[in-house]
């Protein structure tokens, strides 16, 4: 995955070309059949990005996403403070419940135990992150009288959830800062133990369905959305009046942030590619 460009290059450009952050995924031993039918392979989120944190000074650094069952959730909070610590307050941490059986066999979790545990997690980050005494049993462990330093700058680092289900909805809306909904085909979405969005207008009902989630659980701050853009093709500056008007549809379903990548299999088509986009977009 390298081959597209060093990552302290690619993040500085992306900077330099106005993007608003710098997003890594998360499969720490992917399956071998998940790889031949076109899964990918990853870095560490964390440590990759905090890298990227040393190479720029202002794009924030999104984890989309981090598979919160696949970790402790002292270890997830601590690898979270520490980058958005040392970034000055950058992160944002993105968190699925994850799908891939091979990894969760591989890693001694129980996928059937992936929602209690995902739910543990989004108990414990805020406890941990607070800088003051607690106790928290879960499951798998018993934390007593415990207390982490160095606090995060943020407070809190913002939490966006990713996935289509509804208890992926529900946590967005009760418990998060924002909602990362997954395009996408049927049969991909199988491959991800989640549902399928049909359509802008049906995206555009469930945005709703999240804030009103935040409105009936007393929240009175704004859920983020962010939503995947994957149709630029080879040149993002083809037929930009065609995806200026796509975009200007997805933000009037309630959408404030995209997520866009290239393919691209050279640091200079990368760089390119990250350039004439932000110069057609971005400007």
């Amino acid at each position: 995955m390298l081959d597209a460009g060093p990552l302290h290059e690619v993040a500085a450009a992306a900077e330099r070309a106005g993007f608003d952050a710098f997003s890594l995924t998360e499969h720490p031993v992917p399956g071998a059949r998940w790889l031949s039918a076109g899964g990918h392979q990853s870095l560490d989120p964390f440590v990759a990005l905090g890298y990227v944190a040393a190479a720029t000074t202002r794009l924030r650094l999104l984890t989309y996403l981090a598979v919160a069952p696949y970790r402790n959730p002292f270890v997830l909070a601590k690898a979270a403070a520490t980058v958005d610590r040392l970034s000055g307050g950058r992160l944002i941490l993105g968190l699925g419940a994850g799908y891939q059986k091979s990894e969760f066999f591989a890693l001694g979790v129980d996928l059937a135990e992936r929602g209690a545990l995902f739910d543990e997690v989004l108990d414990v980050l805020p406890l941990h992150w607070r800088g003051e005494p607690f106790s928290y049993r879960g499951r798998h462990f018993d934390a007593r009288d415990v207390i982490a330093l160095p606090r995060p700058t943020q407070n809190p680092i913002p939490i966006w959830i990713g996935g289509n289900s509804r208890a992926a909805r529900r946590r967005a809306g009760e418990r998060a800062q924002g909602w990362m909904p997954m395009p996408g085909s049927p049969e991909l979405s199988r491959t991800a133990q989640t549902s399928t969005i049909t359509s802008v207008a049906h995206l555009a009902e469930l945005i709703a369905g999240v804030r009103a989630d935040a409105g009936a659980a007393g929240r009175t701050e704004p859920v983020d959305v962010l939503y995947s853009y994957d149709d630029l093709g080879e040149d993002p500056t083809a037929d930009a009046d065609r995806h200026r008007e796509a975009i200007a549809e997805l933000a009037k379903a309630g959408v404030n942030y995209l997520k866009v990548s290239s393919a691209k299999a050279s640091p200079a088509a990368t760089l390119a590619f990250v350039e004439a986009f932000g110069t057609t977009y971005l400007a």
